[in-house]
């Protein structure tokens, strides 16, 4: 259960602890004073959206830290599948904290987490029904999830859903094998016709490359060749001109050479003079070999030209360059090869599908009854709580239709109610108030509790459009559900509020022109004239405080007295 709450700087409250227990938790307190800012804050930390538009004005960051103990198995089995675990005391920490910058971050136990993680943790540790929760119930669509959590039937409807969308994905395959025959002819031609045009290019990866250099090489073959032998003329010696470098190199060795028989200090230097004529006789055997390549036949260039062409034309049909047009011939040869072959594909695609739907449809079928056996005691047990709730007259009724196959099955779910004897039961959305709402989704709520293992259940002004008994027996009802689960009730009625095991009261006030919430837990003598306040108004009487204190000590009495009738 939700033990304790953590607020800083969030909306109109500055710090906020608040202590929560077993059993019935109320909140109460005047219109705007941030009841509601206390349950959008316990959604936070659990990780529903919020904005950075929630930080209290002039604060850097907002930050919310929940504190639960006495976690039950499921919440602890999927924070493990998390990869958490419970302090040693069994107690955890949760905390998110929102910077002016948007950015969120999360911890558990001083660990950090995601806001996703917080989120699919947060849905098995608490429950919360907000204020327009109950005009889900206008929402068909929504029903069907209320009947499958009520027969532990979502096992049964994911395994149907899988075998749903597998269903659809052969389908979709099968559609693609089924062209128009005129239009597959076509494709087929123009697809074979392309693979011999790249197939007769013999295209060779690094070709292009290779043929732009030899082209640019033999088109300035002139210029390379003047400076070829301008280079061997060095190394050579021109006629006339003397003795080249690598003369000049083979003399100033053998001048050296001569020395160093008496200075022997010189042999490193003798040494690399003979190493540079070495270099020099082989880079003038290299200059040789260079020069040698730049004859050629006009012919090879023209060949060159041509191919280098072809390969330009077929890039701007297939790729750009080589190696796209081979990535394109491949998938040219595949694509066809799946069209010829389609029929025989088609066949075994045929096949899949028919199993598949079989499957989908028998899982269909076996879900759709067991919806039907869960539907006649949902609407039992539904019809004894609203009873209870003082809507004794009105039908309540499960409306199940066939329909074609869908992510969900084969059925169409709605709730329909009559709320006049002798009325036929119609959709919810045409019938009911916002008072009768509310009643509705609270007796589906205490009918569902048994079937969920969530420890908190949070009820948001669930008291919306009722009063006098419909209030007090709304009341007892959640001080009932509260004996197995905690429930936290944010309520403005007195008649709820007489009725909690803890009673919280929200104030806000202004201190030097700035508002501030602060919450704080009442006694006997508070909750009597927080009682008389919701009552009377805010001049409170001392006979309004006389009652208050004579509601409070009779209210547990009408509920044991309303339990064992």
């Amino acid at each position: 259960m939700l033990s304790q709450l953590y607020i800083e700087n969030v909306a109109v409250i500055e710090k906020c602890e608040i202590d929560f227990q077993a059993g019935l938790n109320v909140l109460t307190g005047e219109t705007g004073a941030g009841k509601s800012i206390l349950i959008d804050s316990i959604g936070a930390v659990l990780g529903e959206r919020t904005s950075r538009e929630i930080i209290r004005t002039g604060a850097s960051r907002a930050l919310v830290s929940a504190v639960f103990c006495g976690i039950g198995g499921p919440s602890v089995k999927k924070l493990g599948d998390l990869g958490y675990s419970p302090d040693e005391d069994g107690n955890l920490l949760i905390q998110r904290e929102i910077s002016a910058g948007g950015k969120a971050v999360c911890r558990i136990n001083g660990r950090p987490a995601t806001v996703s993680v917080l989120k699919e943790l947060g849905a098995h540790l608490v429950n919360i029904h907000g204020q327009h929760e109950s005009y889900q119930l206008l929402s068909p669509d929504l029903h069907m999830g209320y009947i499958d959590r009520m027969g532990g039937l979502e096992p049964l409807a994911e395994q149907y859903g899988a075998a749903y969308r597998d269903m659809c994905a052969v389908r979709k395959e099968l559609r693609d094998c089924d062209m128009d025959e005129e239009q597959k002819q076509k494709r087929i031609d123009l697809l074979r016709y392309q693979i011999g045009e790249l197939e007769d290019a013999q295209l060779q990866p690094g070709e292009q490359e290779q043929l732009t250099e030899q082209r640019n090489l033999y088109r300035n073959s002139e210029k390379v060749a003047r400076a070829l032998s301008g280079a061997r003329e060095l190394l050579d010696g021109g006629e006339g001109d003397g003795e080249g470098v690598l003369a000049s190199v083979g003399a100033l060795a053998e001048h050296l050479d001569e020395a160093r028989r008496y200075l022997p200090s010189l042999e490193p230097v003798y040494q690399r003079v003979q190493s540079m004529a070495y270099d020099l006789e082989d880079c003038g055997a290299e200059i040789s070999d260079a020069a040698s390549q730049l004859e050629y036949e006009p012919a090879e260039l023209a060949r060159i030209e041509e191919r280098l062409d072809c390969l330009y034309r077929l890039g701007l049909k297939y790729g750009g360059t080589v190696e796209r047009m081979v990535e394109y011939l491949e998938r040219s040869k595949k694509e066809l090869k799946q069209i010829e072959l389609s029929d025989e594909r088609r066949d075994e695609l045929g096949a899949r599908y028919e199993a598949a739907k079989r499957e989908a449809v028998a899982l269909a079928k076996e879900l759709s009854e067991k919806r039907k056996q869960v539907s006649a005691e949902f609407i039992a047990k539904t019809k004894r709580e609203l009873k209870f709730l003082n809507m004794p007259g009105v039908d309540f009724q499960v409306e199940q239709e066939r329909c074609p196959l869908n992510a969900s099955g084969c059925d169409k779910i709605q709730f329909l109610i009559s709320t006049n004897p002798g009325e036929p039961p119609k959709p919810i959305a045409k019938i009911a108030s916002g008072g009768e709402l509310s009643r509705i989704m609270l007796a589906i709520k205490t009918v569902l509790a048994g079937k969920d293992e969530i420890d908190t259940l949070i009820f948001d002004e669930v008291d919306t459009g009722i009063s006098g008994s419909a209030a007090q027996k709304v009341g007892w009802k959640l001080r009932e559900v509260s004996q197995n689960r905690q429930v936290i009730c944010v309520t403005h009625l007195a008649q709820i509020a007489a009725l909690a095991d803890r009673h919280l009261l929200i104030q806000k006030h202004l201190e030097k022109g700035r508002t501030f919430t602060g919450v704080a837990a009442l006694d006997f003598e508070g909750r009597a004239r927080e009682l008389a306040r919701i009552m009377g108004g805010a001049e409170v009487t001392g006979l309004m405080l006389q009652n208050a204190r004579e509601m409070l000590k009779t209210a547990a009495d009408g509920f044991e007295k309303a339990e064992k009738t």
